[in-house]
């Protein structure tokens, strides 16, 4: 029997993520989540498969799976526990990140209307917006990630307001409050983006946004090994969205779910490793005199940090940086670099690093690059799990030797 707890409601995210909010019972009392790898679920008999569709169209429960498409035991058992951590009612995993944000975007958006983006967000959630939207008539701007920028692009059509917390690479913070108050006056539905903050360090549904995502290949997942995305809110909000996915498919397989499912039960241990060393390391390459720059919501320098502050409970381990240098000299800094692997991606065990100018948006006119500040010299670098003071001499035998 499950066993339910009066105190789970004060239970904090480290018990959350290996427990959900109350404990439930495995097949054949295991401990660990069992990888159901089925496709489809049998019926005993004719009139089982009657009764069934009658219970589904009456709202009555008589069995829980059909088919794997429409859903999966190692599935739910995730999904209930990143519900837990997030808060939410429910969520709904997907593939991936970007297929959560584009059937989440293409769910609720209205016919004919207006999608409102900041613009220093995921690059392939910027090229989703200008090259498929007009496909399908729908209208969109992208605009600064501040309040007073989203305010002046609000039309008659608008019904999204789009946006990451932290945005990438620039890592900007904007104000949810604010976000949820003129969402409220206009009748917006908000949906924040928010892989690199995590439900570790904010929780946006506690503070009125209606919808959640996460790619969670990166910090929930948290081992470079799987690929998932998941998004959150109440039931009555994302019943549609699960009839989307029951029509697409885009769902998450039960052995990538079974390795999300186990990376959160060290999710709270990781994050806080994630969150002490982007710090530590921020301050550091802040202080360095062959850095020009640093991004990172968890520094006084950012433009940020004040609403950082106040909104999040940790900053995590990505950081963002101008080498002092041409090309040339940035790409002699990253190859040097023992404990560094060049790849995109964030939220790992092992720390990555990134040219942004040629990993992400190499296929960019080189003019476009520059005016969106993808400069040769930026560099974004996504901390792992190893010592934080080897991380650090690595970066400075690197640095010293441009």
């Amino acid at each position: 029997m499950s066993k339910n707890s009066s105190h789970s409601k004060k239970w904090k995210p480290a018990t959350l993520a290996i427990h959900g909010k109350t404990r439930k019972p495995k097949a054949y009392h295991s401990v660990s989540t069992p990888i159901v790898q089925t496709s489809n679920y049998y019926f005993d008999k004719s009139l089982d498969v009657v009764e069934f569709m009658k219970s589904k169209g009456e709202g009555r429960i008589l069995r829980e799976h059909e088919y794997g498409r429409y859903g999966n035991p190692t599935q739910e058992e995730c999904e209930r526990k990143l519900a837990a951590i997030e808060g939410a009612e429910r969520a709904i995993l997907f593939s991936t990140g970007m297929s959560a944000v584009i059937l989440t975007l293409l769910t609720f958006v209205d016919r004919g209307g207006h999608i409102i983006f900041t613009n220093d967000c995921y690059r392939q959630t910027r090229d989703f917006a200008t090259n498929l939207l007009p496909k399908f008539g729908i209208e969109f701007s992208i605009v600064e990630p501040t309040i007073d920028a989203i305010s002046s692009e609000i039309k008659q059509n608008t019904n999204i307001i789009f946006t990451e917390l932290p945005t990438n690479p620039y890592l900007r913070v904007i104000d949810i409050n604010s976000i949820v108050n003129i969402a409220k006056k206009y009748n917006l539905i908000t949906i924040i983006d928010a892989t690199m903050a995590t439900p570790y360090n904010i929780k946006p549904l506690d503070s009125g946004i209606d919808i959640v995502v996460h790619s969670a290949t990166k910090y929930l997942g948290g081992h470079n090994d799987l690929l998932a995305g998941v998004t959150l809110g109440k039931k009555d909000i994302l019943n549609n969205l699960y009839r989307m996915q029951r029509m697409i498919g885009s769902i998450a397989d039960p052995f990538s779910c079974f390795l999300l499912e186990r990376g959160l039960k060290t999710f709270a241990i990781r994050m806080e490793h994630h969150n002490k060393a982007g710090l530590k390391i921020a301050q550091m390459l802040e202080s360095h005199p062959k850095i020009e720059k640093v991004w990172y919501p968890g520094l006084e320098s950012h433009p940020d940090y004040r609403i950082a502050s106040q909104q999040m409970s940790g900053f995590g381990s990505v950081i963002t940086f101008l080498v002092k240098g041409n090309d040339a000299e940035t790409c002699k800094f990253i190859d040097s670099l023992d404990l560094f692997v060049i790849t995109p991606s964030l939220g790992g065990t092992e720390s990555l690093v990134t040219q942004m100018a040629t990993m992400s948006f190499f296929d960019y006119h080189e003019e476009y690059r520059k005016s969106i500040g993808m400069t040769d010299n930026l560099v974004r670098i996504a901390l792992g799990l190893e010592d934080c003071d080897d991380l650090i001499a690595d970066l400075k035998q690197a640095l010293d030797k441009i």
